[in-house]
């Protein structure tokens, strides 16, 4: 087996772990840090609002027009007083866009760029998109994104519980902020397919947080009942035992989408696929983070405000700190001793799952006298 599919089944079967719940004041302000600079660049900056939102034109010119991209955009920009964005296509045609025009100035425009580009103004290819239509397909994003909300609180609520869905539904915010303040401080343009791209992000995002959730909530059943464990040390255990599949899916997503960015878009100029490329790039990773950061430890924080975990956290404290007082060692695979148990177990010491204790005596779980 290699080094990576053994250290994934032994994160899987407890052995191994690192304690992410004990640490998740030090996720909480990394996002909190990170949220801020995002809205910062969003207030300052603003989005880059493409023309299908603005209304505006686009003039397509005939195939291998010889004129250079900048050159066009300088004609563009002159003949319209706005900014244009000009982009060089595959048969060497040029596509120029110019948002926040009136259409009833487009012939006027079109006209103007033909003499500048020194081509017959029959062949330039006009597409107007009116301020209205713009309007309503940036009304009908943000109702698709509100509905999406929606359903995934209402879906969690049912299939968990309601603090899984509020710990998801703060997951989901988190990666569409950081996700629209990049967008801010590069300043691609916003386009539907940014609108694409960031609802698809917000599905993945839900998948990887739904595994750990599921995971949790088949381990936590009767937790009331014993005294060996706390809900944040299964909550811990529950992440570092998806810990190697959410990574690998998520490197798995992101190579395919860092082609389109970085050597489509940035290499070969493709810049119709930074809109998208760039909102998958970046939520991608955000959702992945936050799965792992953000919603389970939140979770745990939550579930240990009710009663009953509140009670049963005391009552293993307690316990560990009897086991302490009377040195009682507990020894681990790695071969270092404890004595007792440290009041944040990490996923080290949880030891595998479903298994009776005489079974994984020396594989990972304490060994030495339990009550």
């Amino acid at each position: 087996m290699s080094k990576l599919g053994n250290l994934g089944a032994r994160l899987h079967r407890g052995e191994i772990g690192y304690d992410f719940v004990k640490n998740r004041k030090i996720w909480y302000g990394l996002s909190i840090l990170i949220t801020i600079t995002a809205i910062v660049g969003l207030a300052v900056r603003g989005l880059n609002m493409g023309i299908e939102f603005q209304g505006g034109a686009v003039f397509n010119t005939p195939k291998n027009t010889s004129v250079s991209v900048s050159q066009a955009e300088e004609y563009a920009e002159e003949a319209s007083g706005h900014d244009a964005i000009v982009q060089k296509l595959g048969d060497g045609s040029l596509r120029i866009q110019v948002a926040g025009i009136d259409t009833g100035a487009a012939n006027e425009i079109k006209n103007t760029l033909a003499d500048d580009l020194k081509i017959d103004s029959e062949q330039i290819n006009a597409e107007l998109v009116g301020p209205s239509w713009g309007e309503q397909i940036a009304n009908k994003a943000w109702q698709g994104l509100g509905i999406f909300m929606v359903l995934v609180v209402i879906y969690l609520a049912i299939a968990f519980e309601w603090r899984m869905a509020l710990a998801a539904f703060v997951a989901l915010i988190h990666d569409i902020t950081i996700t629209v303040g990049i967008y801010a401080l590069v300043g691609f343009e916003v386009t539907p397919g940014t609108v694409i791209g960031l609802l698809t992000i917000l599905g993945y995002s839900l998948y990887d947080t739904v595994v750990v959730f599921d995971s949790l909530k088949e381990q936590t059943k009767d937790i009331t009942k014993q005294t060996r464990w706390t809900y944040s040390d299964i909550a811990n255990r529950s992440i570092n035992s998806t810990l190697v599949r959410s990574v690998n899916t998520t490197v798995v997503a992101l190579l395919p989408v860092a082609g389109l960015l970085f050597i489509g878009g940035g290499v070969l100029g493709a810049g119709m696929l930074n809109d998208i490329s760039l909102s998958l790039f970046v939520g991608l990773a955000a959702g992945a983070y936050s799965s792992i950061f953000i919603a389970t430890p939140l979770v745990a924080d939550l579930k240990e405000r009710e009663p009953q975990l509140k009670a049963l956290r005391k009552r293993v404290l307690a316990k560990r700190d009897q086991s302490a007082a009377k040195g009682e060692t507990e020894v681990y695979e790695d071969g270092e001793s404890y004595a007792g148990e440290p009041e944040d177990a990490a996923a080290a010491v949880v030891g595998p799952r479903n298994q009776p204790a005489s079974r994984t005596r020396g594989r990972g779980r304490p060994s030495g006298k339990r009550r």
